[in-house]
């Protein structure tokens, strides 16, 4: 039978509860607010995971920043805006040298009266009186020393010197007895002999004239050399009038280069952005029906236009090209005239004369790029337009039988001899330009390319006080000429360079997003260098080291601003970035971010709820 066991007494514990965890204080049921309290404390496994997805997004935050990361090579800004500043404010002022020399061997002329250093103060006022009133860059108006030497020949020798000693002419130096006045070419090389390569420490750009008082003259002549010299040579030569001269011949020519009203402007000279010019020369066959002319172009090259490209290295890089073109009619119409017995076209044809539809001049593959290609046309016509003659204004036919257009090149109509004689054939004959006539196109072609410069195409200058007869180079400009364009052309690339860096300075500081490459740094960085380096040569008067480096500056200032990385993402900027990747990234972010917040607030709720409980039990006795 089994047995019934007793029921414990409920007063005592049970060895089962006694080994229970202990359990908490209970709150008496009225304090208890199930709303308001709660017995266990709140987990983090929630908030954890919350937070966890947060911080995920927060780290992963710097990679894709890294990520979008715009790469920007570091500008000296500073320099760049200062360098333009600079050019801006201080134009470039190139020194000279004037020295006038006044020489006679007759004590009883006009000139044994003369002063050196009244004469100095009288050729510096009428220097002022023809300068311009506002500086000029490239010129040396602001920027010049003269010196005045009266030499009577075996007697006394009187100077008024200024500037370096060692460049200026010296006492007893010439003799006028031994010049042979008649013969030009050779008074040139030998003041050149003698005056010439005299200065070492500035640069050698010294420009002399000598006014020598002769019996054995007749009137008063004025030659302007090809190096750097010019004479002035007359019978009883009157001082201010002298003095008048000299001041032009210093101010109009040595440092103007002869140039006029209504010329070409030297911020047009025709050279590239990278320094470079294309010389494309043209035989153009109007109809090769009637008859087909070529030419031999390699000869003229290597004998005429080598020189010339030497002569021009430090302003610009020049490279030629040739062609023969058939079929190449013009626009314009002409008309036949009687009297002439030729066909006439007029000025006011000029501007339809060249035919851009059949004249397939721009086939250069070198002249890519920012070059500057420089057209040169020989135009033959048709026997239906032979000869072909260009009239001028005044009614009178033009001398070369050609013309320019500024920054496109020069057009010159070539009539053949056998322009009036009917071909017996009925096939074309081919035919080659001689070598004399080929020497008078070139020599057209190159009054068309001085022109170009913004040069005299003639030898004749015609000043206020008089005529000087300019004297030409085989190497098409002369020694003074090329000092011009050295001045002009320098200071026009370093403005250019200064203004292309300030420009880029502020594009670059206004575009955050923009992509600078290590390479545009570097051709900043060698543009300020090379226009540096093309002041302080300017200042010292070495004006071919100043050209090449402001060529130099010039091209890599293009080179940076039009960097093919700039191009293409000028338009990138932080709101363009924004836009992409906001759809993608903020929609996510801002539900991570709001559930961890919401469990924040949840977690801090219920354990307000637990330490409410908390703080009951305490207080319940």
């Amino acid at each position: 039978m089994a047995d019934i066991s007793e029921p414990r007494n409920p007063a005592e514990p049970s060895s089962e509860i006694s080994e229970s965890p202990e359990t908490p204080p209970q709150v008496p049921a009225p304090d208890f607010d199930p709303k308001t309290m709660r017995t266990t404390k709140p987990g983090l496994k929630r908030l954890f995971l919350a937070v966890s997805v947060l911080l995920s997004f927060l780290l992963g935050f710097p990679f894709l920043w890294k990520s979008v990361e715009i790469y920007r090579s570091p500008l000296p800004f500073e320099d760049m805006d200062m360098l333009s500043k600079e050019i801006e404010s201080n134009p470039l002022q190139f020194p000279c040298q004037f020295q006038a020399v006044f020489i006679d061997s007759n004590p009883q002329s006009s000139f044994s009266v003369l002063n050196p250093h009244r004469m100095h103060q009288s050729i510096l006022a009428q220097m002022t009186k023809l300068t311009p009133q506002t500086p000029q860059c490239g010129t040396c108006f602001s920027n010049f020393n003269l010196s005045v030497t009266v030499d009577f020949i075996g007697r006394d020798c009187t100077q008024s010197l200024s500037g370096n000693p060692s460049c200026l002419y010296k006492c007893g130096t010439i003799s006028a007895v031994g010049f042979d006045f008649g013969d030009e070419e050779g008074v040139d090389d030998v003041l050149e002999s003698v005056l010439g390569d005299r200065c070492s420490g500035f640069g050698g750009k010294v420009y002399s004239v000598l006014v020598v008082n002769r019996d054995d003259v007749k009137g008063v002549r004025t030659v302007v050399g090809k190096y750097r010299h010019s004479w002035i040579v007359g019978r009883n030569l009157e001082a201010e009038a002298m003095v008048e001269r000299v001041a032009e011949i210093f101010v109009k020519v040595f440092a103007n280069g002869g140039r006029e009203e209504g010329l070409i402007p030297g911020e047009f000279m025709p050279v590239g952005a990278d320094g470079r010019v294309v010389l494309s020369f043209n035989l153009l066959n109007a109809n090769p029906r009637d008859w087909i002319y070529d030419w031999d172009f390699q000869t003229i090259d290597e004998t005429l236009l080598a020189p010339v490209i030497e002569a021009l290295g430090p302003i610009a890089n020049i490279s030629v090209e040739s062609q023969v073109l058939y079929h190449t009619p013009k626009s314009s119409f002409s008309s036949w005239d009687e009297k002439l017995g030729s066909y006439i076209f007029s000025v006011n044809d000029l501007p339809f004369f060249v035919n851009s539809n059949e004249w397939h001049l721009d086939t250069s593959i070198a002249a890519g790029g920012r070059s500057k290609i420089l057209q040169f046309v020989v135009f033959v016509p048709s026997a239906k337009e032979c000869p072909l003659l260009l009239q001028l204004p005044n009614g009178q036919i033009s001398a070369t039988n050609g013309f320019i257009s500024p920054m496109w090149g020069g057009i010159m109509v070539w009539n053949p001899s056998t322009c009036l004689k009917v071909s017996e054939d009925k096939l074309p004959r081919r035919h080659m330009i001689s070598t004399q006539d080929l020497n008078k196109v070139f020599e057209v072609f190159m009054g068309q390319f001085r022109q170009l410069f913004g040069l005299k195409s003639e030898s004749i200058y015609v000043g206020a006080y008089g005529e000087y007869n300019l004297l030409t180079s085989e190497r098409g400009f002369t020694e003074w000429e090329l000092d011009v364009l050295s001045r002009q052309h320098t200071c026009f690339n370093v403005h250019s360079s200064a203004t292309t860096l300030g420009s880029l300075s502020r594009l670059v500081q206004s575009l955050p997003r923009m992509i600078i490459m290590d390479e545009i740094g570097k051709q900043v960085k060698f543009s300020l260098e090379s226009a540096k380096l093309a002041q302080i040569n300017s200042t010292i008067g070495f004006y071919d080291a100043s050209a090449v480096s402001s060529r130099q500056a010039r091209s890599l200032a293009e080179d940076a601003f039009f960097h093919p990385s700039i191009m293409s993402v000028s338009y990138y900027s932080f709101e363009h970035c924004f836009a992409v990747y906001s759809p993608f990234f903020l929609p996510v972010a801002m539900h991570v971010l709001l559930a961890a917040l919401r469990e924040w607030r949840r977690y801090k709720q219920e354990n307000a709820k637990y330490l409410l409980w908390k703080a009951k039990v305490k207080v319940v006795p």
